[in-house]
Parts: structure tokens; C-alpha cells; sequence
């Protein structure tokens, strides 16, 4: 349980800060925010530019820290994965967005035999409208394809190495009917990453496709990050914040703890499962990086930025692959 001696100024500070970062905690937002935090150094990115607009705001230094955070700790998780597997696999990015996972494992050798990335269609449209005028995106993905042709519409990009579609995670029989379609192989070692994307479905609904997950594939692992330690007061205030917004977390009291967190893997089919916050990510960054990072700009509240990465998380769980080593990828 997290005690706050000084935690009426910790607690005032996070409501100052929700305050001014207004909507940064909804999923829509997360890349203009990863955007920003590429545009100051925070990490490397040179495909974000062509997806996503620069917000002129300037945001705060904890919310910067955070997403690099976020960006190591899931970047870790993969590589281990793509390691143990030696790249014959494949890659499931549900509720991808903007992301630019794929350009970025092609640029280090890295690509699985397949990426798959799934968002609601709407989002889908606007990423295969940039793919298709920006040449930056779209000749990465042509070299790798051996086909005359590549298939890309309005809700559906599908290539030798890459895929995108348009679909609901909640309708899991048309899910996995679109996945069929572009050659998903259940037999293949899986990796499924899943971003603040759970905590926005109901408990039902998240169990349902931890279910599918963990019996579509023999060999498979889960990555999922998202808000922890909600029930507390620090939690609390973060909720009523994003409520007022009209910004509703139908499963955040699967958010309760390490635990639950570990427990819904765990009672969904997967046999493993561990889960950190981020402040755990965030302490065990080589001291070089930590110190990069932490040059780029000044920050004046370090209890907060500690509070705020202890309410989010990064968990993972296997399910076979004794043999690979799966159960051994830790971070």
C-alpha cells in the first residue's frame, strides 16, 4: 500500500497536472505525446513524423519520462522475445494506432516473419492514407514484399511482412477471420502486445480475448501495459480526472494491483506471468541512459513523477515455448 507523508502536496500537484495535460491520458493522444518526445531526443524516431502532427503545447517532463519509459520497457520485452525466437514468429500488435514498431524492427534487422498490427477501422484509414502518400513508409514495406501487387484499400493493408486491418477487439470471430485472411499462423511462435488498450474494455471483454490469445496459439506471449494501485487515493484522483472528460476505464478494477494484474493473465489460459510498475522499469535503466535523458529537461517534481509511474505497469505472460525459453524473458 503507498502511504503519502507528504501527500497533500503530491496529491495537489497531480490535479495541477491533470489540469494542464487535459486529455494526455486518453489512448487518441498517446502519439501526438510519443510524438513530442521523440521531437526533443528523448528516443529515435524517424517514421513518427510522417504519421503523426507536432502539438505546438509543450508537455510536461513527467509525461515525457513516462512514455520513454513505456517505449523501453515494451522495446525490451519484444527484442527478448524476437531473440528467444531468432525472428520465425510472428508479431500481433492490438490496438496498434500510429505505432511505428514495424519500420523500426526492419531497421534493426529485426522483423519477425510476419507483423500484424488490429485498430478500429476509422483509425486504420487515416494510417493507410499516410502509408500511401508517404514514400518513407510505403517503400520499406514494397521492398520486403515479392508480390506484383500489394493489397492496401480503405481498412486493409496486407504485404509478405506487414499487415494492418481494421477491426474490433471485442468481435473476436471477425478478428481472427481478418487475421486468417493475411496468413496468420497459428503454429508459429506469437507475440501479442496489447498498450493501454484493455483498461477501455470491460473485465468480460479483456478476459475473452486473453482467452482467444491463449488458445489460438501453441506457442505464444503477451505483453500489456497499463494503469495499476487505481483503488488508491493517487488512482482515485486519476479516474475522477478522466471521468470529467467524459473518458470512462471500463476495466480499470482489473487495475487494481501487480497482483490482479498477474491473476487475469494467469486465470485466461497463459502459464506464466509477471508484472513491474514503471518505476521499476524506470530505476533499472543503465545509468548512461538515465542520465541522457534526464538532461533534456528540468524536472521540480520527482515525487510526482515517481507516484505517476508506479499507477502504470508492464506485465507479461507465456504460454508454452519451454523450449525456446520463454518463461525465461524477464525484464
Amino acid at each position: 500500500m503507498l502511504l503519502y507523508a507528504r501527500g497533500d502536496s503530491t496529491l495537489k500537484a497531480l490535479r495541477i497536472y491533470l489540469r494542464k495535460q487535459q486529455s494526455s491520458q486518453e489512448r487518441k493522444q498517446t502519439q501526438s505525446l510519443f510524438r513530442f518526445a521523440v521531437s526533443i531526443g528523448y528516443w529515435h524516431d524517424p517514421y513518427i513524423q510522417h504519421l503523426v502532427r507536432l502539438s505546438k503545447e509543450r508537455k510536461a517532463p513527467e509525461i515525457n519520462r513516462g512514455y520513454f519509459a513505456r517505449v523501453h520497457g515494451v522495446s525490451q520485452l519484444i527484442k527478448a522475445f524476437l531473440q528467444k525466437t531468432e525472428c520465425h514468429c510472428q508479431i500481433l500488435n492490438l490496438g496498434a494506432g500510429m505505432d511505428t514498431i514495424f519500420w523500426r524492427l526492419k531497421d534493426e534487422d529485426l522483423l519477425p516473419s510476419k507483423y500484424f498490427e488490429v485498430d478500429f477501422p476509422m483509425i486504420v484509414t487515416r494510417k493507410l492514407h499516410s502509408i500511401k502518400h508517404k514514400p518513407f513508409l510505403l517503400q520499406p514495406i514494397i521492398e520486403l514484399h515479392s508480390e506484383d501487387t500489394l493489397q492496401i484499400d480503405g481498412h486493409l493493408l496486407d504485404s509478405k511482412r506487414y499487415a494492418i486491418i481494421g477491426a474490433d477487439l471485442r468481435d473476436l470471430p471477425e478478428l481472427e477471420e481478418k487475421l486468417k485472411k493475411c496468413n496468420m499462423n497459428p503454429q508459429l511462435p506469437t507475440l501479442l502486445i496489447t498498450e493501454c488498450v484493455l483498461v477501455y474494455m470491460t473485465p468480460e471483454q479483456s478476459a475473452n480475448l486473453l482467452k482467444w490469445a491463449a488458445n489460438s496459439f501453441e506457442t505464444a506471449m503477451f505483453i500489456n501495459y497499463e494503469q495499476v494501485n487505481m483503488d488508491d487515493r493517487f488512482g482515485q484522483i486519476m479516474i475522477e480526472n478522466l471521468r470529467r472528460r467524459q473518458c470512462d476505464l471500463a476495466g480499470v478494477e482489473t487495475c487494481k494491483s501487480l497482483e490482479s494484474q498477474k491473476e487475469r493473465l494467469l486465470s485466461n489460459g497463459w502459464e506464466t506471468a509477471s508484472a513491474v510498475n514503471m518505476m521499476e522499469v524506470y530505476s533499472r535503466l543503465p545509468q548512461a541512459e538515465a542520465s541522457r535523458i534526464e538532461s533534456l529537461e528540468f524536472l521540480d517534481e520527482m515525487e510526482l513523477l515517481e507516484q505517476l509511474m508506479k499507477h502504470y505497469c508492464l506485465c507479461w505472460a507465456s504460454k508454452g515455448g519451454s523450449e525456446l525459453g520463454l518463461k525465461e524473458i524477464t525484464y
